[in-house]
């Protein structure tokens, strides 16, 4: 068996878990509007069950509809109406092995008003969150004494509903985790001030949960180990707390980091490596007996598999890692690694439900979809699909088709797959994002799917295959606008720096705040050592990325001192400067530069006319159909080739 310490099977408290593989909490939104768990929501845990998973960690669940409500569609675990909905979930979650565990959570100071009905938000002080900007009202004695019997009425609910036991959230700058930090606890009642009464909320909260629940019930406490922010908790305090949590009887500490104010610590750009805070996990399993959980941005079995050789931790929490794939227990046991669907870090899944959505995944375009795509329809017999174009929408169209009994055939003009993929992994600290490219390449090998590379997909090669459909995935081309000084030998695209056809001298212009630009900018800082400035048009760079993964790049700008300029459209270039207009004053500013960077996107490169004239049913996708980012170009490809 591959990886014998990540599927060894252990206990946590009176319950054997099959493995050492955890699914975390992770907020999702797929409840029903009043908490209760539909299809959807059982339908997305129960496929990672099925993947083989050892424990899963629901999303956060409330327990206070007043003022608890932390996000849209929330599970709910309030009121004797939520308790035959979860009985459904774990149910289907228990058919296959797979333990299950509630969290549950108040949001606290990190919440807004505008998710509670208008109301003011509430904290243990009057301490405003910077991110969210808004400053909570200080609960009184007897709203503490409620919240506990709150916490305490939830976990009764989960243990109706056949729950293995529940989880506590005390991290991320939550309302339990405020309740803990000096940082945010100001207070000088019994909840506040000295360590045992910072603390005390907890400690009524499990000793209440213990007498009711009994000692089978499994508790987890979830605490950030470090929150990352001046004044705030460090490892020595929450040693402390952890043994103390331990005093109080629970069964498992699950070890993360950061709260809102250092969020990059809590869910990690693409930048951060795996296991980079494997430390803070160390460090509380040496002080305590009970088994540790670490979250550490783990990806691959490779990784999860050292951390428990060097003792780190006892079981390893894998959270985007599932949504990008809920079969990767079942593929690493399996020694079909390669197979992983991995996660690539664009914090897609946190775009999604930061713009009122549901959860999604830029490389599973299934996650939250699950209902939707439940039953494949076999439908192909045989029949052969032309695919033109081996990019991320091209391949998995054909992994779509495939898997639905259709032959398709892959036309790649280049000499290997990936189209804008192959660019995309070429700036520094895209490892990630090759690991899914791979993965990808692997799963078309696998599948035996027909691949033709250095191949145009003419239309008398496709009528040699008399195919039942055409899929045009041709991708894009980089935009070139047409201005003053463009054709100039000194202004080149990022893809011809990033592909090396082209090199840059000089103060380097990247134009175009996108991701594209911002990769680039900081690829050739890094690598040459020039002087770069990035100009974007609009008022902010990055748009459509995650804040952390905005705020990540604006750190490291500042460490390799690139210059942005927002607000700001690109008018001229000549040999050595480039004109700016501020699109708010108008005012014209030259800047120096020997080399010029387009970063400005791509146009489609649509070539389905003179296949329309020649075959009856013609799909275009991808950049090909409508310019965008890699989960637009799944997304688009599995809708498409799941309804041929």
């Amino acid at each position: 068996m591959a990886y014998e310490k990540l599927f060894k099977s252990g206990r946590i408290g009176s319950v054997r878990i099959k493995n050492r593989t955890v699914m975390p909490a992770m907020g999702v939104s797929l409840a029903d509007p009043t908490g209760e768990a539909n299809e959807h929501i059982i339908r997305y845990y129960e496929d990672r069950a099925k993947g083989g998973v050892g424990l899963i960690i629901t999303e956060i669940t409330r327990v206070d509809e007043v003022e608890g409500i932390g996000t849209p569609n929330q599970l709910g675990a309030t009121d004797s109406r939520h308790v035959p909905h979860l009985e459904r979930l774990a149910e289907r979650v228990h058919k296959y092995g797979t333990k299950i565990l509630v969290q549950l959570q108040h949001p606290g100071r990190e919440n807004k008003s505008s998710m509670i009905g208008g109301r003011q938000i509430v904290a243990p002080s009057p301490v405003m969150c910077k991110v969210t900007k808004e400053m909570p009202r200080e609960m009184t004695t007897e709203e503490c004494s409620a919240l506990v019997k709150n916490f305490i009425k939830g976990a009764v609910i989960c243990q109706k509903a056949g729950m293995d036991g529940i989880e506590l959230h005390a991290a991320h700058g939550y309302l339990l985790n405020e309740f803990l930090s000096p940082y945010t606890n100001k207070r000088t009642d019994r909840y506040g001030g000295s360590f045992d009464n910072r603390i005390r909320i907890l400690e009524e909260i499990i000793t209440g949960i213990r007498y009711m629940c009994g000692p089978r019930f499994l508790i987890s406490v979830r605490i950030s180990a470090d929150e990352f922010v001046e004044g705030g908790l460090k490892l020595e305090d929450t040693i402390k707390i952890a043994r103390t949590l331990e005093s109080f009887g629970i069964d498992c500490i699950n070890v993360s980091s950061g709260i809102y104010e250092s969020a990059t610590t809590i869910i990690e750009p693409s930048s951060y490596p795996q296991g980079w805070k494997k430390h803070l996990a160390s460090a509380i399993k040496k002080n305590v007996k009970i088994p540790v959980i670490a979250t550490n941005n783990i990806k691959d079995p490779e990784v999860a598999e050292a951390l428990l050789e060097e003792g780190v931790c006892d079981y390893i929490a894998l959270g985007r890692a599932h949504l990008a794939d809920p079969e990767w227990a079942n593929k690493a046991k399996e020694g079909r690694g390669d197979e992983i669907n991995k996660c690539i870090g664009c914090l897609y899944c946190f775009t999604a439900l930061s713009d009122g959505g549901h959860i999604k995944c830029a490389v599973n375009p299934k996650c939250g979809r699950e209902v939707d795509y439940s039953c494949v329809e076999k439908t192909g017999n045989g029949r052969k699909v032309a695919i033109i174009g081996g990019g991320p929408a091209g391949m998995v169209s054909a992994l779509t088709l495939k898997e639905r009994g259709f032959e398709p055939v892959i036309f790649e003009k280049a000499d290997s797959l990936g189209g804008q993929l192959n660019i995309a992994t070429k700036p520094i600290m895209k490892e990630k994002l090759q690991a899914y490219l791979d993965s990808l390449v692997c799963r078309i090998k696998k599948n035996n799917i027909e691949v033709r590379l250095n191949t145009e997909g003419t239309v008398d090669a496709v009528k040699a295959l008399d195919p039942t459909a055409v899929f045009v995935a041709t991708g894009g081309t980089p935009i070139v606008p047409g201005l003053p000084g463009v054709d100039g030998a000194n202004v080149i695209t990022a893809e011809e720096y990033l592909m090396g056809k082209k090199e840059v001298k000089g103060d380097v212009v990247v134009i175009g705040g996108g991701v594209t630009g911002m990769e680039t900018a900081e690829t050739i800082a890094t690598r040459g050592g020039n002087k770069v400035t990035l100009v974007e048009m609009t008022k902010d760079i990055g748009r459509g990325l995650y804040r952390s993964v905005i705020a990540d790049f604006t750190i490291r700008f500042g460490k390799l001192g690139v210059n942005v300029m927002t607000r700001q459209q690109f008018m001229s270039a000549d040999e050595e400067s480039v004109v700016v207009m501020n699109t708010v004053t108008r005012q014209m500013t030259k800047i120096p530069a020997g080399t010029v960077v387009l970063a400005l996107g791509v146009r489609s490169n649509d070539v389905s006319a003179q296949f329309e004239e020649n075959f009856d049913n013609v799909i275009v996708l991808g950049d090909a159909n409508f310019p965008g980012r890699i989960a637009e170009a799944t997304t688009d490809a599995l809708g498409r080739a799941s309804t041929l």
